[in-house]
């Protein structure tokens, strides 16, 4: 902690800032309650939806709640507002078509469909992930798509959203300037999404009917003989030469049909017969006896949890993710909470939600101070701020590439052997420069800590105890440069029985008791989002956003932390809320059409659609039940098999209704509209091949779109990132000579698809 920040350790780090929150759904409230974990004045405009609603008590903490009148007299005094449809937006004065009031954020976080009435938010995140291809990533029995039972989408485009948010209040610190900044729903689902949406023209997409276990047999659900049920995470050679010599099936690797090649262990020809030789072994012994005898051997490996025992965790209350709030309208209620830890202060101690009518801000909001050197436009908010990025592997790269979609110049930092996952991972490492520099060779650490003087965040994601042994530890590096943005990201956090674990994303899945709800009564579910990954890629992100915001406004800077385990938290915040009488959450069950008859998928003439409709009465109406005593869902299955998707959205819409066609990756990339306002592009190798993915994952007013954001090659900026922390020719070339340092080619196309 630097001398700005010990003489107010406990200013939390948003201190000063006010949001009126005047939000619906998921999103928006999500959001609302980040700021309010940081120590924003946040007033929430109150809505009636709320009642009721478990995710409610969570997210307003820290919220005080008016009546909706009293909107339009508080926005001149709020520094941010956070809206979720253009009606509440236009009655706050805020058109959506012009820049908000002077020194105004506006961040627009809009709902699906918004302009529909009577859709509950967990509906909208659906009919999301049925329109822009997440449902049918999902890999089941069957291959049709699948209804999630949480609103992943949505809770990431509350937390992007949010990180946007404070981004556009950094720069606003920087030269006093507000924007409006939007994250719509498809931002929100290309961020979740990111690590399989990713198309080549020529290759087909990957086959989702594999079982809700995944393609790969030594990484997935097991049911052991006591019915339990446990998540086995042997990814790669040594830990799967534990559990095939610990199960007695080592002969598996010298069968013909895989002679040792590891790759055919997940071969479509293999993978079947590889998964009943692994079933068949672990259904001799307890979950008990394998948990210890794996664990003790070293190999990853997790029970699959329920999620109402997940935040009396010892490593959950170890590492501060259990809340305990006395809410006026439920009582005594536990629950998730902050996303990122500031360990120099920074985070308040969080307070139940309270209602006041005649609430008003503490301080009128103030025009904010201009400075000489106003840093240069750029791309997004955080245009003038460097990255160096440690990270490996996934969520490391991921957090990189967030910060670089928000404008920052990153660094993509690695070994002089590169990331493991450099090529197959290369969707969620673009926008950045590479850098291969080994940190263990003398003259290679003194020119990364050269590196270091001229960056403004170094982040990585490395286990417990490595940066010590690296001399890359917070502290060190503060020696350095004292206004150091430092962000790191664990497994299970810094402290706690499982500090020192391996952090694998559908390990803490299995553990937190996500891929037991998704399943219900039926097999786990393992989501192929790698909703940990990328969750909490965003939520260091998110901190780091905040860090800067504290420095920016001259409080210094600020070591960040966040872990797969947070992130699982944080994605499960609105189910994990437990007080007397809350209804229990919703859970799935095998290949999960939806939650009811009315509302769920169906198959049609050309493919599958997802269709809501309110009631029996409706669905009459539509021409798809005859009358209120027939099978609900019989008679629409049949009604719809001979529909095409375009017919049936019009019936069911006709009627009152809500219907979208099931989309896949291949169709929502190759969608004319969303190629050209840049939700989606097409991204060229240099070899002439091309992929299509995610593009702009957000947009802000006052900057105009990045350009195509591309994978760097291993070590391929390595001399220009040199040069620009200082070193001199001379030494750059020793450097490369003595090979400390790499220097590389821009890298060529990758065929096929991404991390899952």
């Amino acid at each position: 902690m630097d001398e700005t920040n010990r003489n107010a350790p406990d200013r939390p780090a948003l201190d000063g800032v006010r949001l009126l929150d005047a939000s619906r759904g998921v999103a928006g409230p999500l959001a609302g309650m980040v700021f309010g974990d940081y120590g924003a004045e946040v007033i929430r405009l109150d809505d009636p939806e709320d009642i009721g609603r478990a995710g409610a008590v969570a997210w307003h903490r820290n919220k005080t709640i008016v009546p909706p009148a009293r909107g339009a007299d508080l926005v001149a005094g709020a520094d941010i507002v956070l809206t979720t449809d253009g009606r509440t937006a236009a009655a706050l004065g805020l058109d959506l078509d012009s820049e908000p009031p002077a020194g105004l954020v506006h961040l627009h976080l809009p709902l699906w469909n918004d302009a529909q009435e009577g859709i509950d938010p967990y509906t909208r995140d659906r009919m999301v992930s049925a329109e822009f291809g997440a449902a049918r990533r999902q890999t089941s029995f069957s291959g049709g798509p699948v209804d999630a039972v949480y609103p992943f989408l949505s809770s990431m485009q509350g937390a992007w959203g949010a990180t946007c948010g404070v981004a556009a209040l950094v720069e606003r610190a920087r030269t006093g300037r507000g924007q409006r900044v939007v994250v719509d729903p498809l931002h929100g689902s290309m961020a979740t999404t990111i690590t399989t949406m990713l198309v080549s023209p020529d290759e087909p997409l990957p086959a989702t009917t594999v079982g809700p276990g995944g393609p790969n047999p030594t990484f997935g659900t097991y049911r052991c003989a006591d019915d339990e049920w446990l998540f086995l995470g042997a990814l790669g050679s040594k830990f799967q030469d534990i559990v095939f010599e610990h199960l007695d099936t080592a002969d598996i690797v010298t069968d013909p049909r895989i002679d040792g090649v590891r790759e055919r262990l997940y071969a479509p020809d293999n993978r079947d017969w590889v998964r009943a030789r692994l079933a068949e072994a672990f259904a001799r012994r307890t979950r008990a006896e394998w948990l210890t005898e794996l664990t003790e051997a070293g190999c990853p490996v997790s029970p699959v949890g329920d999620r109402d025992n997940w935040l009396d965790h010892p490593q959950v209350v170890a590492i501060g993710q259990r809340v305990e709030l006395e809410d006026p309208l439920v009582g005594h209620a536990v629950m998730g909470g902050v996303g990122a830890e500031l360990t120099c202060g920074g985070v308040p101690k969080h307070r139940p939600r309270s209602f006041d009518a005649d609430a008003t801000w503490r301080e009128p909001r103030t025009a904010q101070p201009s400075p000489v050197n106003k840093p240069s436009p750029g791309t997004g908010p955080l245009a003038g701020i460097r990255v160096a990025d440690l990270g490996t592997v996934l969520a490391g790269p991921y957090a990189g590439m967030l910060l670089a979609a928000l404008g920052a110049d990153v660094a993509k930092v690695e070994t002089v052997t590169g990331d493991e996952l450099r090529v197959r991972g290369y969707g969620i490492a673009r926008g950045q420069r590479g850098l291969g520099i080994n940190l263990r060779e003398p003259d290679g650490y003194a020119a990364f800590l050269r590196l270091v003087a001229a960056s403004d965040v170094v982040l990585d994601n490395y286990r417990p105890g490595v940066l010590g042994r690296l001399r890359i530890d917070d502290a060190t590096l503060r020696t350095t440069r004292p206004d150091l943005v430092t962000t790191s990201i664990t497994g299970y956090g810094e402290t706690g029985p499982m500090a020192t674990h391996p952090g694998y994303d559908p390990v803490v899945q299995a553990l937190s008791g996500m891929m037991k709800a998704q399943g219900g009564h039926d097999e786990p579910v393992f989501s192929t989002l790698a909703i940990n990954d990328v969750t909490v890629a965003c939520l260091a992100a998110l901190g780091t956003c905040v860090a800067l915001y504290q420095r920016a406004v001259g409080r210094g800077g600020q070591h960040v932390t966040s872990s797969l385990a947070v992130a699982a938290t944080f994605m499960q915040s609105g189910e994990l809320v437990r007080y007397t009488g809350r209804p229990p959450a919703e859970t799935g069950g095998r290949d999960f059409p939806g939650p009811d008859p009315l509302s769920r998928f169906y198959p049609c003439a050309d493919g599958w659609v997802r269709v809501h409709l309110h009631d029996t009465d409706q669905a009459i109406a539509a021409g798809l039940v005859p009358d209120p005593e027939a099978d609900v869902a019989e008679s629409i299955s049949s009604a719809l098999a001979t529909m095409t998707s375009d017919q049936v959205v019009s019936v069911v819409t006709g009627a009152g209704g809500a219907a979208v066609r099931a989309r896949d990756f291949r169709e929502v990339v190759n969608d004319p509209a969303l190629l050209a306002d840049g939700h989606v592009t097409e991204l060229v190798w240099p070899d002439g091949n091309s992929t299509f993915l995610p593009h702009r994952l957000a947009t802000f007013s006052r900057h105009r779109s990045h350009p195509v954001m591309k994978a760097t090659g291993h070590g391929e900026f390595s001399r220009e990132l040199l040069a620009e922390a200082g070193l001199s020719g001379a030494e750059i070339e020793t450097l490369i000579t003595s090979g400390s340092v790499v220097v590389g080619e821009p890298m060529h196309s990758v065929v096929g698809v991404g991390y899952r």
